[in-house]
């Protein structure tokens, strides 16, 4: 009886997918991970920016304005009921609406979130925000339209040269700037960066039938 050659017949060298391994852990530890940063950053920007405004209201009140740093900078206590820098741009209550959507806002796109850049930035962003907005909830003169504490006038006193400023708002500035940074170099909030060539394409307005790449790290 002839014995079947085993050798010609086809041989399956593809590596069958693990059921028990799937996308989802790969997809949700950076996440964790990159969430954990915002967080972290968020923490410590506000601890600070709450910090500098208790111990400030308690030494500087009624006080002439403090020079240091050889007078670039001067530490003086002001309420200002108007928003970041002192801009008005409506009352305060709008505005106590405005910085209650933006925490909320950063809350709902973290989850989104695998770029350890714009974490941090979005950390700064929260900060900020969270920190101005405690003052508008709980200091004179009324819950939702409290002033919020500045301290920090550059140059001069009474913000001769630029508006007096706190923590929480050099915190959105630095945040904010540093996410206008990584969009501009094309790293995007979920961990891709964007190729150059694609983005000079995008620049002149031609279509791009490029792909975003992963970063190495």
């Amino acid at each position: 009886m002839p014995t079947p050659d085993v050798d010609n017949e086809p041989v399956n060298t593809e590596q069958q997918p693990d059921p028990s391994d799937t996308e989802e852990p790969q997809q949700t530890a950076p996440s964790r991970r990159t969430v954990g940063v915002l967080v972290l950053v968020a923490a410590l920007a506000y601890a600070v920016d709450v910090v500098t405004k208790v111990v400030v209201t308690a030494t500087l009140e009624g006080e002439e304005p403090v020079r240091i740093l050889g007078g670039a900078v001067y530490l003086q206590l002001l309420r200002n009921p108007y928003a970041a820098f002192g801009m008005d741009i409506g009352g305060t209550w709008i505005l106590t609406v405005v910085a209650t959507a933006v925490v909320i806002g950063i809350v709902w796109f973290a989850r989104r979130l695998r770029s350890t850049g714009w974490a941090i930035g979005l950390g700064l962003v929260l900060a900020g925000a969270l920190g101005n907005l405690t003052d508008r909830i709980f200091r004179a003169p009324a819950v939702f339209q409290g002033h919020v504490v500045d301290f920090i006038s550059v140059f001069g006193p009474n913000g001769e040269f630029f508006p007096v400023f706190n923590a929480a708002d050099s915190a959105i500035t630095i945040g904010a700037g540093l996410i206008v940074l990584l969009t501009l170099l094309g790293r995007d909030y979920d961990g891709t960066v964007i190729p150059r060539g694609r983005r000079a394409k995008e620049t002149d307005g031609e279509p791009d039938t490029n792909g975003k790449e992963r970063p190495e790290a």
